[in-house]
């Protein structure tokens, strides 16, 4: 009894840990791959995760002399300053009407215009189509806004020529606040509804064809098929780029913006990024800039995960 029981006190019980060699084996069979992702994993860490370090300037009087460790702390100054001052109104105002604009104007109609394509018949009309609806997306931003103001020219612009053959003035459109979020908006879903289409197109040729052969069968026309196959099979990929879209929907883009902005349109134009360029880099207030993009980084935060939440509550697809 004594043997046992000493036997049983010099037993060490170890944990059941994985073998490391598990780990291994499959890194080592896909080091190729890892050695291609690392460039990429490099630069990401060199220009988005060292430098978000700089969020503390946000709450320090930063001087340049003295750097970002050695500027004295004033805590919640910048945030109150920018959220007491007429800017904050505008600029949020102005955010939040061209970013649900854009949502829901350039969201459905992707999608619409898959469903068109998906239900061409004539593969060389079918390809001509696509092509035409991708080019734009190719355009830079530069020429595109180029191209925009030379279009809305109201002396020398191409509609401004075509309406005078018939007697009409062509209205300045950019010198009126009202109207620039319609002309940014309808632009931009020129320039990239072709090419946000293809990541539905791809949903909807996924789509087993057996669905369709059980519709026709029952006698479904093709717009009942669409609303009953198509749309409901393709609503998953749909929340997850809505999830995606609403993530960022206060960052509304940048050089368009500034490049289609003067003086006459400021009030409509004025966005928290163009904001945050004119005091950061105009005025050189740095830590009062870096507050005001936090803010926007913090209130896109939430947005995205209240839409997650909502989504995955009434359509059980999320990205968590």
């Amino acid at each position: 009894m004594k043997s046992t029981i000493a036997v049983e006190k010099n037993t060490q019980i170890t944990p059941d840990f994985p073998n490391k060699r598990n780990y291994l084996k499959p890194m080592k069979k896909s080091l190729p791959l890892y050695v291609l992702l690392l460039p990429t994993l490099i630069l990401l860490i060199c220009f988005t995760y060292i430098p978000m370090y700089g969020i503390i300037m946000a709450f320090k009087d930063y001087s340049p002399a003295l750097g970002i460790w050695n500027s004295p702390w004033v805590g919640m100054k910048h945030f109150i300053q920018y959220f007491h001052s007429y800017q904050f109104g505008l600029t949020l105002k102005n955010t939040l009407y061209i970013s649900l604009y854009s949502l829901f104007v350039g969201f459905p109609l992707p999608i619409a215009l898959a469903i068109l394509c998906n239900q061409m018949r004539i593969g060389m009309f079918k390809k001509f189509f696509q092509v035409t609806t991708y080019l734009p997306h190719f355009i830079s931003t530069m020429v595109m806004c180029g191209m925009i103001l030379i279009f809305l020219s109201p002396s020398t612009g191409l509609i401004a020529n075509i309406l005078s053959i018939f007697g009409m003035e062509m209205p300045n459109l950019l010198s009126k606040p009202t109207l620039f979020s319609s002309v940014y908006v309808w632009s931009d879903v020129w320039q990239h509804l072709g090419w946000d289409s293809i990541i539905f197109l791809a949903a909807l040729s996924a789509i087993d064809p057996t669905y369709y052969e059980a519709a026709t069968m029952d006698g479904a026309s093709r717009l009942q098929k669409i609303i009953h196959i198509d749309l409901p099979l393709i609503m998953p990929t749909a929340m997850i780029l809505l999830i995606l879209r609403a993530g960022s929907l206060l960052s509304v883009g940048f050089e368009k913006v500034l490049l289609l902005q003067n003086p006459l349109n400021l009030t409509g134009s004025e966005v928290i990024s163009t904001y945050v360029y004119k005091v950061g880099m105009q005025n050189f207030q740095y830590s009062l800039s870096t507050a005001i993009g936090l803010f926007n980084t913090v209130v896109n935060v939430i947005i995205l995960l209240l839409v997650n939440w909502l989504s995955k509550k009434l359509t059980k697809t999320s990205l968590l």
